[in-house]
């Protein structure tokens, strides 16, 4: 189902349509994430399952559940068949951070540390290691055996060379880090000028030289990441108890992302254009995504759907 990744352009980012519909969830999607190298996804979701996908066939492949902990946040490790996984029960146990082996359903680790709910996760690019942020205030990077304490709700996110991590904080403050010597603290600080929410997602374009931030007042912004300028911001309509998503292309040259009404956005951040508004058809979006190496992108809800280019245009 899923093309290999055209050059993108203004036309074809505006043709995008569902693709495949999933609607036999039984509780809000929490979290997606596609494998860096593989045609593979995984969602995790409030009924207390993760789900593995296929997106070149859209089928899904495999199906666990997790009554004990449940299942919030969750991203790939390096290998396809393990993930991270962060609980949504038992916060304060030795297993409310767990390193899972798809392949037979096995706990292959348990991180211990955070005392409360796990609200952003990032492995690294490059090697085993991966960073947490908790609303315990703390940031812990894990194999690196460091934690760094901070104020507010942190959001992480590696850049795609694995050199470089950033750090969203309280008062809309963005922190980046030399990855082999944050103990050294923060090489530079970005302020957005003017907004002072605290930030719920934060990502690097590939390239490295854009940062996406998503704002828990529904606000996205486009930073120059050598600098921290702002490229350009736009806002979105809020929804009760759902956090807006963003995302880049991986051409670094769009940004789309759902709406608090329903409705999904594409804009071109060279133009500062919107490019394309559709309807969800599942509601306000809780989870978006690009895929690394394919024409698509996935929206979850209460169910979760696909996106690839219209052929019939």
């Amino acid at each position: 189902m899923a093309a290999a990744l055209p050059q993108l352009d203004d036309e074809i980012v505006h043709g995008m349509a569902i693709g495949a519909v999933f609607t036999d969830y039984t509780g809000k999607i929490n979290c997606l994430d596609f494998h860096r190298t593989e045609d593979l996804m995984i969602t995790s979701s409030e009924d207390d399952s993760i789900r593995l996908y296929n997106i070149t066939s859209a089928t899904l492949l495999k199906t666990t559940y997790h009554r004990k902990h449940g299942a919030d946040r969750v991203c790939f490790s390096h290998h396809p068949s393990s993930i991270l996984c962060s609980s949504r029960y038992n916060l304060e146990s030795i297993e409310s951070l767990r390193y899972l082996s798809l392949y037979d359903n096995r706990c292959l680790r348990y991180f211990k540390g955070h005392k409360d709910r796990v609200v952003s996760l990032c492995m690294s690019p490059v090697n085993d290691s991966f960073m947490s942020g908790s609303l315990d205030h703390s940031v812990r990077i894990w194999d690196l055996r460091g934690i760094l304490r901070l104020r507010g709700r942190p959001s992480v996110a590696y850049d795609q060379q694995g050199l470089v991590f950033a750090v969203a904080m309280e008062g809309g403050a963005i922190n980046l880090f030399d990855s082999r010597s944050y103990d050294k603290g923060p090489f530079d600080t970005f302020l957005v000028g003017g907004d002072t929410a605290e930030v719920s997602d934060i990502k690097f374009s590939n390239d490295g030289k854009s940062m996406l931030l998503t704002t828990t007042n529904n606000h996205i912004y486009v930073l120059d990441a050598y600098v921290g300028d702002k490229r350009c911001g736009f806002s979105l309509e809020p929804s009760p108890n759902v956090t807006n998503e963003a995302a880049f292309t991986p051409d670094g040259q769009y940004v789309i992302s759902g709406s608090g009404d329903g409705t999904l956005h594409a804009w071109n951040i060279n133009t500062v254009q919107e490019v394309a508004c559709w309807n969800s058809r599942i509601g306000p979006i809780t989870a978006l995504k690009w895929a690394p190496r394919r024409a698509m992108f996935a929206t979850a809800s209460t169910a979760l759907t696909f996106w690839i280019p219209n052929r019939s245009n």
